[in-house]
């Protein structure tokens, strides 16, 4: 046996990914720890509130030891830009981390823990960030919980003597729902709308730029890598799929997908102008008899993520690109191809009954 991990944050995207993927590798026991169980998963689950400090103590008390910890929880405010400059989100991420290390360590068998940071690291949030962005750059003075997180991680894995690793995904792809950065939902939602109005599925971002993406089973991939690499310890990586896209680019075939003519550009703030189009999405889900749940419940504030992703209001977003070569270096071989794995999880989402088949 390689080991017990324990996922946390196992609703979300990446959560998710990983816990199908070490499910299905053997020599690894999977437990999962959330606020609400995983759809589907039928294995060891911890149903805990990080932030709540006592509840997160006694749910390890009667648990069985974790040895390996991917640490994908993530408190989001509804406003996600604001979020990222707030002292309340700092905090609350770094107590929840904190609460997840005492619960785990009190079991004395933990050997290494995973946990994420993103292309905030080097500030993309901020404005333009050179190209590629490379992990070796020194940290970044501004404010962000990741920092707050690191330091506390980096003391920890001292004190009780096991490893660790950061790994910063970029766009990440995979299935979750009501998740405040899910983009597949939210084209998933966007084109299922359209379509139900007759409309073909036009661009509603901004202007042209070159970026990439993370898709969740590489990134579960790189955590099982890191996990039992021993050269890798203590190591921060970018785990991105390889290529780069130009989502504008994509489009026609997202379109072609759904079985829609490719649009025009015509720029749309989601956030504001999809919550509008809830009643045709339920007239939607009850037509193709999908999961009953509503906009909101599919998308959560993912709109807002769908409008930074394609670059609403900008003439020339910046372009945004994070250096694969040292976790390739490092011994990892995978890669994955952006516009495939785009489809592969509208078709997830499609064959879960979560948007409509065409």
């Amino acid at each position: 046996m390689q080991g017990r991990i324990l996922v946390v944050g196992a609703t979300g995207l990446v959560g998710a990914a990983a816990t199908e993927h070490f499910a299905e590798r053997p020599g690894w026991e999977v437990v999962t720890l959330s606020r609400r169980p995983p759809v589907g998963w039928t294995g060891s689950h911890l149903q805990v509130d990080l932030t709540d400090q006592d509840a997160c103590a006694a749910a390890f008390r009667p648990g069985p030891p974790i040895t390996h910890v991917l640490y994908a929880a993530l408190q989001e405010e509804d406003d996600l830009e604001a979020g990222w400059r707030s002292d309340q989100q700092q905090q609350t991420n770094l107590a929840m981390l904190r609460h997840l290390l005492d619960g785990v360590e009190r079991g004395g068998a933990l050997e290494h823990v995973t946990i994420l940071q993103g292309g905030k690291a080097y500030g993309s949030h901020l404005g333009r960030v050179p190209v590629p962005a490379k992990e070796r750059w020194p940290r970044m003075p501004h404010r962000i919980f990741y920092w707050q997180q690191e330091d506390l991680l980096r003391e920890r894995a001292a004190a009780g003597r096991w490893s660790f690793n950061i790994l910063r995904p970029q766009l990440i792809l995979g299935r979750a729902t009501s998740s405040p950065m899910n983009i597949i939902s939210a084209i998933g939602v966007y084109a299922a709308v359209l379509r139900e109005l007759g409309r073909p599925l036009d661009f509603p971002g901004g202007g042209i730029y070159v970026t990439a993406c993370s898709d969740s089973r590489l990134i579960a991939q790189a955590v099982e890598f890191c996990a039992t690499t021993d050269a890798a310890s203590g190591e921060t990586y970018n785990v991105v799929n390889g290529d780069a896209i130009v989502w504008r680019d994509l489009w026609p075939s997202v379109a072609a997908h759904f079985d829609m003519p490719a649009g025009e550009h015509t720029p749309m703030r989601l956030a504001e102008e999809m919550p509008r189009q809830s009643a045709v999405w339920d007239d939607i889900v009850a037509k193709h008899d999908l999961q009953p749940r509503s906009m909101h419940d599919v998308v959560g504030s993912s709109w807002q993520t769908a409008d930074l992703t394609f670059g609403f209001g900008k003439e020339r977003p910046f372009d945004r690109l994070m250096s694969p070569v040292k976790l390739r270096q490092a011994g990892f071989p995978g890669c994955m191809d952006t516009e495939d794995a785009v489809l592969h999880w509208l078709r997830r989402l499609q064959a879960e009954r979560v948007i409509p088949s065409y």
